[in-house]
């Protein structure tokens, strides 16, 4: 190794550990709540230590998503949320009055999605602007920030969601480990079911792997074989799971939320066709709205158009790629989890623009990784700079104002 490669070498390092800590801050200080109180996983895994799959007592009313049956506590929240705070649960243990450290979590998870982002980022012969840039993106420049930085349960799951797929993705491309991909692939889906349809892709992208001859003393039917090993346990544990709660494999709970169906967009049932204008309305097209208060201009809580969000997204249609595979797959991916996000009834409650779309940003950082050039442009500085100003502005104004409190609304 040269001098410069060695002085290259450092300067990564040196980035990436001032990246982390950069996002940890930054997402550490967004939210001024304790986090504790949206902790349906954690509740449930405590539970799990002592050898039970609910609750006894009844849960604090805001845990409105609580399944009451057979005289316990339920929640709809599959076995991989599940098993991911079984840490946590463990030191509750050891300190019995610890509350859900949301805040902290999310913090952590963020620090680590960055971390991820840089190392594949390493892949590409990019200057050290360009990886910044792309790097910082997911975690400050979308809606990943203000939505993860809420730190309840659903977000949290989120985020396990985001930061699994992207060390499936390291540990195939980058530092090739079959059977560590997989078990980061059995994070990502154990907490986000739908995921478990993007297995196909991490079969060819291990295939195309093994077939560059750059693991002779690994076939593919091996690299296979330790990449599905954790993901079929954890299946199988999901389903058993299941039927030890609602005495079906295949039940997992969500249409039993107490009043769930009887919500309006619901009418067609969990899932529906009838749901895709709605849900691809609030990711793509829907626009804040300008109010006779300060601060005047304000998401609607209940969707936002993904590109309003992040202006920097734009450049996903950008043409060209140093791999048009890879390129193509990451699309790939973009759609199919679209699709089945288009079909849930609503498009996820109280948020900040898209919160479900914060299982596309892995792939849409593959894509901008593919068809971006190497030295960054005029026009990538302002709307990397503007996405960051406007997703600061919303963290702030979901954070740290009334306007997360119905009251605010009222206000109008």
């Amino acid at each position: 190794m040269t001098g410069e490669e060695l002085r290259s070498t450092s300067q990564s390092k040196y980035l990436a550990a001032g990246l982390v800590i950069l996002v940890f801050f930054a997402y550490y200080f967004a939210n001024p709540q304790s986090g504790s109180f949206y902790d349906y996983t954690f509740r449930i895994a405590d539970a799990l230590l002592h050898g039970k799959l609910g609750l006894e007592e009844q849960p604090p009313q805001w845990l409105n998503e609580m399944i009451p049956l057979n005289g316990k506590y339920y929640s709809a929240f599959p076995l991989g949320s599940v098993l991911t705070m079984l840490p946590l649960a463990i030191l509750k243990l050891i300190r019995p009055a610890q509350a859900f450290p949301g805040v902290l979590l999310a913090a952590l998870l963020a620090s680590i999605i960055t971390l991820l982002l840089f190392l594949l980022s390493g892949r590409y012969n990019d200057n050290l602007y360009r990886r910044l840039i792309l790097t910082l993106l997911p975690a400050l420049g979308t809606w990943m920030w203000a939505n993860l930085a809420f730190a309840g349960a659903w977000h949290v799951a989120l985020g396990f969601a985001v930061a699994g797929q992207l060390a499936a993705l390291y540990f195939i491309l980058i530092k090739f480990n079959p059977l560590l991909a997989g078990l980061s692939f059995a994070v990502a889906f154990g907490n986000r079911t739908e995921l478990l349809l993007l297995a196909p892709i991490f079969f060819y992208l291990i295939y195309r792997h093994c077939a560059s001859g750059q693991t002779a003393s690994l076939s593919f039917g091996k690299a296979v074989d330790r990449f599905v090993a954790i993901p079929i346990a954890l299946g199988v544990g999901t389903l058993l799971y299941n039927y030890g709660r609602f005495n079906s494999f295949f039940d997992f709970g969500y249409a039993r939320i107490p009043g769930v169906l009887e919500e309006p967009w619901y009418q067609h049932g969990i899932f529906s066709i009838h749901a895709i204008p709605g849900n691809a309305y609030a990711m793509l097209l829907e626009p804040w709205e300008h109010i006779s208060k300060f601060p005047h201009l304000v998401p609607t809580g209940f969707g936002g158009s993904i590109f309003l969000s992040c202006p920097f997204l734009i450049f996903l249609f950008r043409l060209g790629a140093k791999d048009a595979t890879l390129k193509l797959l990451a699309w790939g991916a973009v759609g199919i989890l679209t699709l089945v996000l288009w079909l849930h009834g609503n498009p996820g409650g109280w948020q900040i623009s898209y919160r479900y779309g914060l299982e596309l940003l892995p792939w849409m950082f593959l894509i901008l990784l593919e068809n971006s050039p190497r030295k960054v442009t005029p026009l990538e500085i302002i709307l990397f700079l503007a996405s960051v100003t406007i997703n600061a502005y919303s963290t702030w104004l979901f954070l740290y104002t009334n306007y997360m409190h119905p009251g605010y609304q009222q206000a109008q």
